[in-house]
């Protein structure tokens, strides 16, 4: 079988570090536990097992933004690669009677495009929507075992993105700031214990009592910050460069002023994170 894709990021002018260095606000813990994954898993010839990441955080923080830095970087044509396989549980996964038969064929595909290549990357969003159940049919291309169904996978890459966990890493983040530290004192394990205990009790949720959690399948939980208005600020400027428009103070700041943000009174966090920054700009210009 082919081995796959070289990795494309190491012929861009810029690494995937200096990428999200450059253009990922406020996310100090996503950089360390990004970078740290996937070096490690790079430069280990054998891994044991596939890589397995989980996105957590509420919108507009950048999970799916660093997903797809991640993707670009690691292969050839990004997200449009033929070896990376994105799932979205409203558009592969809409009706809640027809579980059994996703199942059978989410296996088959993931087993499927192993067959074809080992170095294949497979994104889940919105993992929060997803049907409780369905995931647990991937364990076994998760795990260290060997070979599963004649294919060996360990090369493989899966990244779960969900909102689910965000309040709580809001809330956590809340508490130290009204404690008067920096959101940046907060430690990964605060709140990797936050999340789990929100995605995995929850019934609602796609990880809800599944066996990837249980197995300890998951490599690196990534939580994502709430931003605050000079991260919003900052979010602003770059896509002010991006669309080629002139960065004026005044418009940055009125454009960082138009969104929500919380708790109510004290307005110290982005509600929708960066996320409608590029859609607001027009209203300025």
């Amino acid at each position: 079988a082919p081995s796959g894709p070289a990795p494309a990021g190491h012929a861009g002018s810029c690494s995937l570090e200096c990428d999200l260095a450059m253009n990922l606000v406020g996310q100090p813990l996503v950089r360390q536990q990004v970078m740290k994954g996937v070096t490690e898993f790079l430069e280990n010839q054998n891994p044991e097992k596939p890589l397995v990441m989980s996105f957590h955080g509420s919108t507009g923080t950048g999970k799916t933004y660093v997903s797809s830095m991640l993707i670009r970087y690691l292969f050839e044509g990004g997200l449009q690669s033929p070896y990376v396989h994105q799932f979205s549980p409203i558009v592969h996964f809409p009706h809640a009677e027809r579980i059994e038969q996703y199942k059978e064929s989410l296996k088959r595909w993931i087993q499927g495009n192993l067959t074809n290549c080992g170095r294949s990357a497979f994104l889940f969003d919105e993992m929060d929507k997803m049907h409780p159940g369905l995931i647990d049919v991937i364990i076994p291309f998760l795990g260290p075992s060997w070979v599963v169904y004649g294919t060996n996978y360990r090369k493989a890459i899966f990244i779960f993105i969900s909102n689910a966990g965000g309040e709580q890493i809001n809330e956590m983040t809340l508490d130290l700031w009204r404690a008067h530290k920096d959101r940046e004192e907060i430690s990964l394990e605060d709140l990797e214990l936050a999340i789990s205990k929100a995605v995995f009790e929850n019934p609602q949720s796609g990880f809800w009592k599944s066996g990837i959690i249980n197995e300890h399948l998951i490599d690196f939980v990534v939580p994502f910050l709430p931003l605050k208005h000079h991260h919003v600020k900052q979010c602003v400027v770059s896509e002010l460069v991006q669309q080629g428009l002139e960065v004026r103070p005044g418009v940055v700041q009125e454009v960082a002023d138009s969104i929500p943000y919380f708790p109510e009174e004290e307005k110290i966090y982005s509600s929708t994170g960066c996320k409608t920054v590029a859609s607001r700009i027009s209203f300025f210009f």
